[in-house]
This record gives structure tokens, sequence and C-alpha cells, in this order.
């Protein structure tokens, strides 16, 4: 098993030292698994511009994909990944943020349906909730199957020594992230999931509005033809039927609405 640990603060503080204490507590339970770090201070990864390469042509035309692609394949190689990131005036940091803004296109054409998440996050006063919480919903977009959030009050902001009681709910959660990846478990997506996998799906149909404005989302959504969502992952009857309504109401939206990212 291999995991990959993603470091999204500008330094090793209070928020890696959890992390630290995580990794040593799901690697008692299997000395066998691989971990992987990636400190985003040390990608040097430029402002996303908002080009929309990525949408238009496709994440290979990114302007920064040699910073990008590495972090991407990555993800790809390793089971599930733990990201490391603070708390910044109750969001992610400048970091983490401009990581996700470069990865935007994968709303539009997800992946990693069998990745799980642990989200890890530390404050000196209060927010961590929110930072987990965000970058949580911004995972699901991109497929990831099931996120496991650790937000800790450390009330520190540079000395920060993990507490008995966070040691102990930190304990209950990496244990289940491993439980999970261990037996495989895989969940149905949300309906906050399922709508943007519909809409995109029918809106992206063979059609007039590929001709005149081609994007890789025609290319990528054909493979998913008739699905209400990807292959593998469980679908309850009125999920699947909820899907299918959605997909009507994307093909009745298609009709007016253009996706073309015109620049």
């Amino acid at each position: 098993m291999k995991i990959l640990i993603m470091n999204g603060s500008p330094h090793k503080g209070n928020t890696w030292r959890l992390t630290e204490s995580v990794r040593e507590m799901i690697h008692q339970r299997d000395k066998s698994i691989k971990f992987t770090e990636v400190h985003l201070m040390d990608v040097h990864l430029p402002f996303c511009t908002g080009c929309s390469a990525c949408f238009r042509k496709g994440h290979q035309y990114c302007p920064h994909k040699e910073k990008i692609q590495p972090i991407l394949d990555l993800i790809e190689e390793n089971d599930a990944v733990i990201f490391s990131v603070s708390c910044f005036q109750g969001h992610l940091t400048g970091l983490m943020k401009n990581f996700t803004d470069h990865l935007a296109f994968l709303i539009h054409r997800p992946r990693y349906f069998h990745k799980k998440a642990m989200i890890i996050s530390t404050t000196g006063g209060v927010s961590a909730k929110s930072t987990t919480k965000a970058l949580a919903a911004t995972i699901a977009g991109w497929g990831f199957n099931k996120s496991y959030q650790l937000p800790i009050v450390a009330l520190s902001w540079n000395a920060y020594e993990p507490k008995q009681r966070d040691l102990q709910k930190a304990e209950k959660i990496a244990g289940n992230f491993y439980q999970d990846l261990k037996l495989k478990k895989v969940y149905p997506p949300s309906i906050g999931v399922l709508i943007p996998f519909n809409l995109f799906q029918a809106m992206c149909e063979p059609g007039k509005q590929e001709n005149e404005f081609p994007t890789e989302d025609h290319n990528f959504w054909p493979k998913y033809s008739g699905m209400q969502y990807a292959p593998g992952i469980p679908l309850p009857v009125h999920k699947r039927l909820l899907g299918k309504l959605i997909y009507f109401i994307g093909k009745h939206l298609a009709k007016r609405m253009v996706i073309s990212y015109k620049k």
C-alpha cells in the first residue's frame, strides 16, 4: 500500500507535527506501507494564470505542466493522499489554493474515483474545520471517493505539541482511514458529486457546440456514455434514478448553454 503525503503549508510547523504523528499511527498498523512526501513550498509552482488551456485543450497544455504533472502522477500511483494544510485566515494556505486552482479542470473531467484522502489542519484559534471542509469539497469534485477530516485547535502559533485528546481523535480517524484502504471499501457518491458528473456528461454530448467550441471535455465524456457515475462505484437505485434525471436536465440546458471557455 502506498500513501502520498502532501504538505500544503509554507513550513513544517504545527500541522506537520500532527501529520507526522498520524503517519506513525498508520505505520504502526502496517509496516509495509510506503509513504512519499511532496512539499508544495519546494515545488515553486507559479500562480495559475487562468488561461483555460487545461479546459480547452487538456491539462498537458498547462504552462506549468512541468511542475504539475509529476504531482498528478504521484496521486495516480498512490492508493491515498494525506493533505497536511494549515489554516490561514479560516481557509487554505495560498500554496494549496494555488495548487487546487491548477487542477480546476478536474471538476469537469474527474478521476481518482477509487482514491481516499485524509485532510489534516491545525489552527491557533478557529476555523480549522472550515479549512478541511473546503479541501474535502474540492477533491470530491476531482472524484476522490472518501475524505477523512482531522481539524485540530492547537492554541499555539509555533510550539504545538499534540495533546492526549488530540492524539486520541487522530488515532480514531487514522484507524478508520487505514481500514478503508486495507479493505478497499468504496462509497457511493454524494448528490453534490452526482450532479456535475451527469450535467457535464449531458452538456458535452456530440452536437453543434462541439464543432463551434471544441473542448477537451467533449473528448473526455464519451467513455462514460450511459453511465450515471464511474464504473466500479456503487450507486443505489435512488441515486441512479436521480443521475438520469440530472442528465436529462443537462440535455435540456445544453440547448441554451454553450461550454466554450472562449477567450
